[in-house]
């Protein structure tokens, strides 16, 4: 590919440093996909320019005129500090008919509300925990089709916010304190769903058109278990670097997996990419159960990318090395553009 003029944007507190000497695990790991995506696009010759973005879009503009990008690099995931904003700054970029890389703001929508992807995703016949939304300022009443016990999670926020093993409950009082929870301190609706007991699989699929599904991955929870835990994925298994390595929290292939089942989970994660109308790149997230039934539980577009992350770590197994990963990212957000106005 051709040098190219790359607009990064990104929440301003992650515009990352020239390098990491200095900074501490913890520090580094608030950035690590940001520094990662600008350091390798760098390297491989490119023009990039991180804009931190967070309550105004006149700066986007500013820079599109300015830069004259030939594409964007989109890492934001939210805006107005609203996770549920985030298919805006696409929107705003097709109107300005500029490419930019990862999902369409209408896949991003879809996949957004945990409670819509699911129906979607049932409606195509594919394996999803029975669930309830419980609003905010109603009275939670479990539905007499909803058996204990249960995972509560914010409807709409991603990155395992507000998830603890709290979050599971199995009575009605606790289903009632943990939707206050998600109310009063995450601020959003509450989905109680159906609790899996089994494997977190993570698939990854790459593409517009023509999809290319990664290996099956696992996230495997090391010795949490044997400390009375459910091995879910809570903000500290998700996101404490230090606890991660306490209790050998990692991520790798899916072992053990029978061929035919994991072609079987490979299938239906790219039914899942293209019934929402994802494209870029995603990563589909399962619960497997005891007798290898696959659930669908989110879709996460635009997932992290960072070189530890779990979808650079599949793509690499893959034979896909990150720097390559970045710039087939970059060739598919370029080719979704095509029939629009080049820029620059």
């Amino acid at each position: 590919m051709r040098r190219l003029r790359i607009l990064a944007l990104m929440h301003p507190d992650f515009v990352p440093p020239d390098s990491t000497d200095g900074y501490t695990a913890r520090q580094i790991n608030e950035w690590k996909t940001e520094f990662d995506v600008v350091s390798t696009l760098r390297g491989a010759g490119h023009e990039v320019r991180p804009l931190g973005v967070q309550e105004e879009i006149k700066p986007v503009r500013d820079e599109i005129e300015r830069f004259k990008p030939h594409v964007v690099f989109n890492l934001l995931e939210q805006f107005h500090h609203e996770p549920v904003y985030d298919q805006h700054i696409p929107s705003y970029l097709e109107l300005m008919q500029v490419p930019y890389t990862g999902c369409n703001p209408r896949g991003l929508i879809l996949a957004r509300g945990k409670d819509l992807s699911k129906m979607l995703v049932h409606h195509r016949r594919i394996a999803v925990p029975v669930f309830a939304v419980f609003p905010m300022r109603r009275k939670v009443m479990r539905p007499a089709r909803l058996a204990l016990p249960l995972i509560v999670k914010s409807l709409s926020e991603d990155g395992s916010r507000g998830i603890s093993q709290a979050s599971i409950v199995d009575t009605d009082e606790k289903l009632a304190e943990r939707v206050a929870f998600i109310h009063e301190r995450v601020g959003t609706a509450a989905i109680a769903e159906q609790y899996i007991e089994g494997r977190e699989l993570y698939v990854g699929v790459l593409g517009n058109n023509r999809l290319r599904v990664l290996p099956v991955w696992e996230l495997k929870f090391g010795s949490m278990g044997g400390h009375g835990a459910r091995l879910i994925a809570t903000e500290k298994v998700k996101h404490d670097p230090s606890y991660q390595e306490r209790v050998g929290i990692e991520d790798g292939p899916a072992n053990n997996l029978a061929p035919e089942l994991h072609a079987r989970i490979q299938r239906i994660a790219k039914r899942i990419y293209r019934t929402l109308g994802l494209d870029g790149y995603a990563r589909i997230d399962f619960r497997l159960s005891a007798d290898g039934t696959p659930y669908f539980i989110e879709a996460n577009p635009n997932p992290e990318i960072a070189k530890s992350q779990e979808f650079a770590t599949a793509a690499r197994h893959d034979g896909l090395d990150y720097p390559d990963l970045l710039q087939r990212i970059l060739a598919l957000g370029m080719s979704r553009a095509k029939a629009g106005v080049s820029v620059g």
